[in-house]
């Protein structure tokens, strides 16, 4: 990550998430209108219909099109790992960063079926944030400048964003901040992630409840929660998700590491993540609670708990289906169908 990021404050971010641009609904009707004149019976293409529209809404153009997506990958390091929260070492984030260059991964076959571009963006590995259970993870700077840094993922030319993470310890960060940002208890958001035993797991659980007692400022604000509790690859997912929404670029969210960031922004403004889709159900039991909460049914469920935006690569398929669908199929008067009546 470079460090010429230029100086943003909290107070700047939450004024962009203030005026945030809203649907485009000139889009949206029209595709509404397309999908009610497709050869086929209404509703007949089930939730492929929704993501037609949704695409168009927050493109602001119909008929979309998902020709250029692009998979943004943040990987960061936490302090929180030291406390054996993990059943992985901290340098396991370094190599599976060189594997995702080398083409090794997941990710790299997915986004290769995908023909989607795969970008890894490394964020100060050699340096993790502090151990959250004895104070903040981040200072506000560090932190924003963060945020700043992952809103470079969103280049002219992409039309679909989907988003995921890398960083042993990760999962533990996402059960604090869930925690910080809707309440519960620890042990309600927090599983075995890497596949833990009964120790680590409990391990884990007194981290994340040490971590929320040790920075009660983080559940007074959704930005405190992410400097105190998250890491470096949680504030570039919120500034890519920012920087995709102002640019009106749609999104797909990963899993649970993935959404806990995105809830952030939810937690600032309920509209703030209506451009985004969450790809894939997690294994990880916090997922589905927290997507209850900001009200959101994934995708896909498929038993995956990788990370490393695996299940928001595999989606771009069924988003790009569903935009082959809405904008290639003919309309009854096309194809010289009778409809019903």
């Amino acid at each position: 990550m470079s460090n010429q990021q230029p100086a943003v404050t909290f107070e700047e971010i939450r004024a962009l998430v203030r005026n945030l641009p809203g649907p485009d609904l000139e889009a949206g009707t029209a595709a509404l209108q397309r999908e009610r004149q497709l050869t086929k019976p209404a509703g007949s293409l089930g939730r492929l219909e929704e993501i037609a529209q949704w695409m168009a809404t927050w493109q602001g153009q119909h008929p979309a099109e998902a020709r250029r997506p692009r998979v943004a990958v943040f990987a960061g390091n936490h302090g929180v790992a030291a406390r054996g929260v993990s059943a992985y070492p901290a340098e396991v984030t370094v190599q599976m960063v060189a594997n995702f260059q080398n083409g090794g991964a997941a990710v790299n076959q997915l986004c290769e079926v995908a023909d989607a571009d795969l970008r890894v963006y490394e964020l100060d590995l050699e340096n993790p944030t502090a151990d959250f259970t004895q104070g903040p993870a981040m200072g506000e700077e560090e932190c924003c400048r963060t945020m700043a840094y992952g809103m470079m993922a969103v280049e002219m030319g992409v039309q679909l964003l989907s988003l995921g993470e890398m960083g042993i310890a990760n999962s533990t960060s996402a059960a604090a901040l869930c925690l910080a940002l809707f309440g519960g208890e620890a042990a309600d958001w927090t599983g075995r992630g890497t596949g833990i035993d009964d120790d680590g797991l409990a391990r884990k659980i007194a981290a994340v409840e040490a971590g929320v007692a040790a920075n009660p400022q983080a559940k007074d604000d959704p930005f405190e929660a992410l400097r105190c509790l998250g890491g470096y690859e949680f504030a570039a997912i919120v500034g890519a998700i920012l920087a995709a929404r102002v640019a009106r670029v749609p999104v797909l969210l990963d899993g649970f590491a993935c959404t806990a960031a995105a809830a952030v922004l939810y937690k600032a403004d309920r509209r703030a993540l209506d451009h985004c889709m969450v790809a894939h159900r997690s294994v990880e039991p916090g997922h589905s609670r927290l997507m209850q909460l900001i009200g959101k049914e994934p995708l896909l469920d498929l038993g995956m708990r990788l990370g490393e935006g695996s299940g928001a690569a595999l989606a771009i398929n069924i988003v790009k289906s569903a935009v082959a669908c809405h904008a290639g199929m003919a309309t009854f008067a096309d194809a010289g169908v009778s409809t019903q009546g």
